[in-house]
């Protein structure tokens, strides 16, 4: 009898004493907020065991096989019916990671092709229309929390969780815990007609012209440039972009003239610059919003900090979301309708330990606030947008934007 009442007892609490050793054990291997340095020390997300070796291929080559964008169309199944959904899935795209798959959508792109003629051949949206006026106030150039919460305010185009898209966050987890929260994708429904928004669709026609690579020295043709470009173009009608000139304008950092301003835009974003010991190897949009493999010592990621961009990956099977991070106030987890999110996840293989984003807010918004972040403020910027309190972690290249993200103060 005693035996067995030792063993019921084992049961019981073994658990309980083996969990707290693990505790233990996470504790000791606990690693700090990595930064981004410049130069061949660049690290936003210090890297986090479980990096095998990758050998990537340019994206272009697997877009050119297939007709459209596969993305999701259906909340995945858990676990349980991996095998089975497995066997009912043939959609031809290499899954990386252990995810089920998803019931696909084509999201077609056949008019992106368009994006890459030249910016005076393509047709673009009508200048914004708002209610609200674009003119910064008195308090707003004084107070760049006011400024960045104004363009919150001004992005006519942001989407709303639960009508045009639906995450699952799944379990939380600390940045130095390995085990997958997360039973499914972050991702499990898109409203399709978000890709005929101009903006948007121009943006997702970006981001197949970059080698993931970084240290790859990257070459640029005349037809991608002229989709930068146009991209600008059409960014430039709407109301955050506008806001953003007036009240760079209004401070004497640019030109009054709205075609000088189009053209330093251009050059901030898409200019190439050194990464990794390789001129010509990376630039802020291909760092903050496409993200980078570095390839020195061991493997990590680093920049992708776009909803947008994570949401296609992993559409396609690169991306293996592992779960969000647990905030540093109790009571304050994510869920379905949070749109800035901080969390875990494996690009081909490859940990990203920690990435800050805001999902569901357009790509003029994101491009506005972190021009302004970059001219008006510092390294650390804490700002209201909306509902959120958040610091935009800004690093500079000298007069070029290094990296740029979102880190949520709670």
């Amino acid at each position: 009898m005693e035996g067995l009442i030792k063993g019921l007892a084992d049961i019981a609490f073994g658990d309980d004493r083996r969990d707290g050793d693990n505790e233990d054990r996470d504790e000791r291997s606990r690693s700090s907020w990595a930064q981004v340095v410049s130069g061949e020390q660049d690290n936003d997300d210090r890297p986090y065991g479980r990096n095998p070796p990758t050998q990537w291929k340019r994206q272009d080559e697997s877009q050119q096989e297939h007709e459209g964008w596969e993305v999701s169309g259906s909340r995945p199944s858990r676990r349980p019916q991996k095998e089975e959904q497995e066997n009912e899935n043939n959609d031809g795209w290499e899954t990386v990671g252990r995810k089920p798959h998803r019931r696909p959508q084509k999201v077609q792109m056949d008019h992106w092709q368009g994006y890459k003629r030249p910016p005076s051949e393509q047709e673009y949206s009508d200048e914004v229309e708002s209610g609200t006026s674009i003119e910064p106030s008195r308090e707003e150039l004084a107070d760049l929390s006011q400024a960045c919460n104004r363009l919150w305010q001004l992005d006519l185009n942001r989407l709303v969780p639960g009508r045009d898209y639906q995450i699952d966050c799944g379990e939380g987890k600390k940045v130095y815990q390995k085990k997958d929260m997360a039973e499914g994708s972050l991702f499990y429904s898109l409203n399709e007609n978000i890709f005929r928004k101009p903006t948007f669709s121009r943006f997702c026609s970006l981001l197949d012209n970059y080698n993931p690579n970084a240290g790859c020295k990257e070459v640029v043709t005349s037809e991608e440039k002229q989709e930068q470009t146009a991209f600008i173009e059409e960014i430039s009608r709407t109301a955050p972009i506008k806001y953003l000139h007036k009240y760079l304008s209004l401070k004497g950092i640019v030109s009054e003239n709205y075609q000088d301003f189009k053209r330093m835009m251009t050059k901030l974003w898409f200019d190439l610059y050194g990464r990794g010991g390789t001129s010509g190897s990376s630039s802020a949009f291909e760092h903050v919003f496409v993200g980078e493999i570095k390839q020195r010592g061991e493997q990590e990621v680093t920049g992708f900090h776009n909803w947008l961009q994570f949401y296609l990956e992993e559409a396609k099977g690169r991306v293996d979301y592992q779960g969000y991070i647990l905030p540093r106030r109790r009571g304050e987890t994510p869920d379905s309708e949070t749109q800035l999110l901080t969390i875990q996840f494996e690009w081909n293989g490859v940990l990203k330990s920690v990435s800050s984003t805001l999902v569901g807010v357009s790509p003029e918004f994101e491009i506005a606030l972190y021009t302004l972040c970059f001219f008006v403020g510092g390294e650390d910027n804490y700002v209201q947008l909306g509902p959120y309190n958040v610091n935009i972690k800004c690093y500079r290249f000298g007069d070029k934007i290094g990296s740029v993200f979102p880190i949520a103060e709670c």
